[in-house]
């Protein structure tokens, strides 16, 4: 392994795990190259951060290379569906022999190999959630179509992480269950041996070494020291889940065997540290208080304060600092791996995890497997509700006839999974307005009763399309949910003729009001619009204090929350003159921005079907 040479190697004499030592990008790409080659299923897998380019085509080719001859290497596509995945019917195959049989799934196909994902970010959640399932069972069940098939199925995933944006993140149902990690932009391709199409003489050696390492594997032992050390560091890491540590105790191991040791020591663990717990840092460990220099005086010291018979003794140290010389080594090893900013990267992937859990489809129309208006024919297997398009089956299915007979006259038709042709179909869903009306003593004396004529002409047009409305009026000091979602439209006039005016602007808590019941559709399998009637002028903050500057504040931080939703917005602005508070307050929440003066009961509905995708 020349990368990993140029600093050791798995069996040379330095090591990569030296505290405070700058570890070399391409070094320790190339030694995790070698650690999963040695176990691919006991490690999980390894996330690799870089576009597609040589230096990950080298890498690649490397973990490739050091993998024993015959693993099985798959590609795992994104929009593969579960048959292939998992295994089930052979459709084709049964029509031909008149009996059912059963295919092996992509899974139960890598066992005891390598899953490559491509761009992993872009992983399904269902997807993500049956690889996970199979990782942790080490088999594939299928039970369907009348099979009941179990596969075995261990393998590791190399999750090609090509992230542009930080709301795009690798699935944590997958992310957890990888142990390694490798960022390749930060390696120059200069520096990969080998990447030029030049012959690598330490290829061999390592791939020899590689090889010695996973037959040794089995006898490597982790010492309870070095076990308790890589726990002190997790804890001080605010590593919170146990499998992260369970990964590091296997990556000692594994980092001691090409090491050629049978038992895992300091230097092993460090690098377990390294490479498995400081990616997953949660925080910074806090500094002990600096010692008194050795010359200086030493104050007496204090008497001992009185504790209970039950309190632990006064000289027992938090389990969570790092004790001995192995624990400071290990913690040492893993804060000179901490990268420039990686909590705040951490908190930026939460925070996307967080959108992409919470935000759902958007718009009025939807795929459906059976129901809704056919929305075209197209090449597939009638799977998961889709229905068989016989007539288009058949009819490419004719052209191949006599080639397929061979003579054999007997034959009728012969159909091929490559002739099948599925119907498609788009169901409109509901679509839910919410109406969240600026009742405040400002819009009261500006625009109220044409906001409320506005809002009418709105409910009329949502009642000829059968959507269902809300009504959410916001004065004083927070907002009032009048009408829950209603399909009625005498309830929703009754609700907005009774509005009384008056009181400060708490535009935040309406965001915010407007935003929960958004999900709450949302969650119903219905499509949210939200329709925001203000001046923008916001006085009253979230907590219900007043204050322009700090509701303003709250009312662009909800805006933003409600953007993360990804539902259609709509603010019209009631100012008897438009006013850069509405605008900003729309351009905040990725909203469209109508000036009330100037929008007429046609322009108003065309706008809202339009931010709706309404047709």
């Amino acid at each position: 392994m020349a990368g990993a040479q140029q600093r050791g190697g798995p069996a040379g004499e330095a090591d990569p795990a030296v505290p405070g030592e700058a570890p070399d990008a391409w070094a320790d790409a190339a030694l995790v190259a070698a650690m999963l080659a040695v176990d691919p299923a006991g490690l999980g897998g390894v996330r690799v951060r870089a576009a597609a380019g040589p230096v990950r085509d080298r890498w690649l080719a490397l973990l490739r290379a050091w993998l024993p001859p015959g693993v099985p290497w798959r590609r795992l596509p994104q929009h593969i569906r579960d048959e292939r995945l998992l295994g089930g019917l052979d459709l084709a195959a049964t029509l031909q022999t008149g009996r059912p049989v059963a295919m092996r799934g992509l899974l139960a196909e890598a066992d005891g190999g390598v899953v490559v994902v491509p761009m992993a970010e872009r992983m399904s959640p269902g997807t993500a959630a049956r690889v996970a399932s199979a990782m942790d069972r080490g088999e594939v069940a299928v039970e369907r179509e009348g099979l009941a098939l179990a596969h075995r199925s261990r393998f590791g995933v190399v999750a090609l992480d090509e992230a542009v944006h930080d709301d795009e993140v690798l699935p944590a149902a997958v992310a957890d269950r990888l142990a390694l990690r490798v960022d390749l932009d930060a390696v120059r391709p200069r520096d990969v041996a080998g990447i030029d199409g030049a012959p690598d003489d330490g290829l061999a050696d390592a791939a020899r070494d590689v090889a010695a390492a996973r037959t040794r594997l089995p006898a490597v032992t982790l010492p309870d020291e070095a076990l308790k050390a890589l726990a002190a560091t997790s804890v001080v890491l605010g590593v919170g889940s146990l499998r992260p540590l369970l990964q590091a105790a296997q990556a000692a191991r594994v980092h001691a065997a090409l090491a050629g040791r049978e038992v895992a020591g300091a230097e092993d663990a460090a690098a377990a540290a390294r490479l498995v717990l400081a990616p997953r840092a949660t925080r910074l460990p806090t500094a002990d208080a600096a010692e008194p220099p050795p010359d200086a005086a030493e104050p007496p010291p204090p008497p001992p304060p009185e504790t209970p018979d039950d309190a632990p003794p006064a000289d027992a140290e938090p389990p969570s600092q790092p004790q001995g010389p192995i624990d400071d080594l290990v913690l040492a090893a893993a804060l000179a791996a901490l990268p420039p900013g990686l909590l705040a990267r951490l908190r930026a992937e939460q925070a996307a995890r967080d959108r992409a859990m919470g935000a759902g489809k958007s718009g009025a129309l939807q795929k459906s497997a059976s129901r809704g208006r056919p929305a075209g024919v197209r090449r597939g297997e009638p799977r998961g509700g889709l229905r068989l398009n016989l007539l288009e089956t058949l009819r490419a299915a004719a052209p191949w006839q006599r080639l397929r007979r061979r003579g054999d006259a007997a034959r009728r038709v012969e159909v091929r999974a490559e002739d099948f042709h599925v119907t498609h179909h788009r169901q409109r869903r509901e679509t839910t307005t919410i109406f969240a009306v600026d009742a405040s003593g400002s819009a009261a004396l500006a625009r109220l009763a044409e906001a409320k004529g506005a809002v009418e002409l709105l409910l009329a047009d949502c009642y000829v399309r059968r959507d269902s409305v809300a009504v959410i009026a916001f004065r004083g000091r927070g907002a009032e949910l009048l009408l829950p979602p209603t399909r009625s439209l005498v309830r929703a006039k009754r609700a907005l003729a009774g509005l009384p005016g008056g009181g400060g602007t708490p535009l935040a808590a309406a965001i915010d009001a407007a935003a929960t019941l958004a999900d709450a559709v949302r969650r119903r399998g219905a499509t949210p619009v939200v329709v925001l009637l203000t001046d923008g002028r916001a006085n009253v903050a979230l907590d219900g204090t007043g204050g322009r500057g700090r509701a303003e504040a709250d009312a662009h931080a909800a805006a933003a929350r409600l953007r993360s939703l990804g539902c259609a917005v709509l603010v019209i602005d009631t100012s008897p003159q438009p006013q850069p508070q509405g605008r900003s307050l729309a351009a905040a929440m990725a909203a469209t921005y109508l000036p009330l003066p100037y929008a007429g009961a046609s322009q108003l509905s065309q706008v809202m079907k339009a931010g709706a995708g309404l047709r």
